[in-house]
C-alpha cells in the first residue's frame, strides 16, 4: 500500500457505515495527510507508518474514536486521551460524537498522529503491568509471541472478555487440549468478539 492512498477495503467499510460515516471520512482525510499508510485491521481502517499499527479509527454507539496502539506513550498536552478500561494498558482513544468536533480539533489531531509516528520511530515500548487476578496460559501467550495482530486484538477486549478467554483456555489439563481451544478461537478474538458473542 501506498503512504496517503486509500485502500479499497477501507472505501468499502465507509460505504457500509450506516453510523458515524461523516466522522469516519473526517478522520481518515485527516489520518492520511500525516503520511500514513492505510490499512484494512481487525474489520477496522488501520493506519500504519513502516507496517507498525499507529492508528486505528473505529465506532461504538455513543461515539467514535481514534485509537492509538501505543497512546500510553503519547504527552497528552491536550488532556484528550482515554483509556478504554482500566485493564487497557497500552491504547488510548480520542472520542467524538460530531463531525464539527473532528473538524475544530484537526490541528491537535495531527499533532497527536505525529507524535505517535515519532515515538514508533523511537522505538518505544509500552511496560505492560502483569494482570495478577488471572495468569495468561503459556500456549494463550505463545500464539501471542508468533501473532502479534492477535495480542493487540486480545488487549482491545473487555476484562470481562480476557478474563472469560484466560479461564476457559486454562481449564483444561493437557496442553494439546489447551492449544486446540486457544486454535479454535483465534478468529473470534480478531474479530473482536468475547467467547459469549
Amino acid at each position: 500500500m501506498t503512504t496517503g492512498r486509500t485502500n479499497p477495503k477501507v472505501d468499502e467499510f465507509l460505504s457500509k457505515a450506516k453510523k458515524w460515516k461523516e466522522e469516519y471520512e473526517k478522520l481518515r482525510t485527516i489520518v492520511l495527510d500525516c503520511g500514513l499508510t492505510e490499512e484494512f485491521k481487525w474489520m477496522h481502517p488501520c493506519y500504519t507508518f513502516q507496517n507498525k499499527n499507529i492508528v486505528l479509527i473505529h465506532g461504538f454507539k455513543e461515539y467514535c474514536a481514534l485509537l492509538f496502539h501505543k497512546g500510553a506513550l503519547l504527552k497528552d498536552t491536550h488532556g484528550i486521551l482515554i483509556r478504554q478500561t482500566a485493564n487497557v494498558q497500552a491504547a488510548r482513544q480520542i472520542r467524538f460524537t460530531a463531525v464539527q468536533d473532528i473538524v475544530e480539533m484537526e490541528t491537535v489531531l495531527k499533532a497527536y498522529i505525529h507524535e505517535a509516528i515519532e515515538v514508533e520511530k523511537a522505538g518505544l515500548e509500552v511496560t505492560f503491568k502483569k494482570n495478577t487476578d488471572v495468569v495468561i496460559p503459556e500456549e494463550l501467550q505463545t500464539k501471542f509471541d508468533e501473532i502479534p495482530a492477535l495480542k493487540t486484538a486480545f488487549e482491545a477486549l473487555t476484562p470481562g472478555r480476557q478474563r472469560a478467554y484466560i479461564l476457559y483456555f486454562s481449564d483444561p489439563k493437557q496442553s494439546k487440549t489447551r492449544v486446540s481451544r486457544v486454535e479454535k478461537w483465534m478468529q473470534h478474538i480478531l474479530n473482536g468478539m468475547g467467547l459469549n458473542d
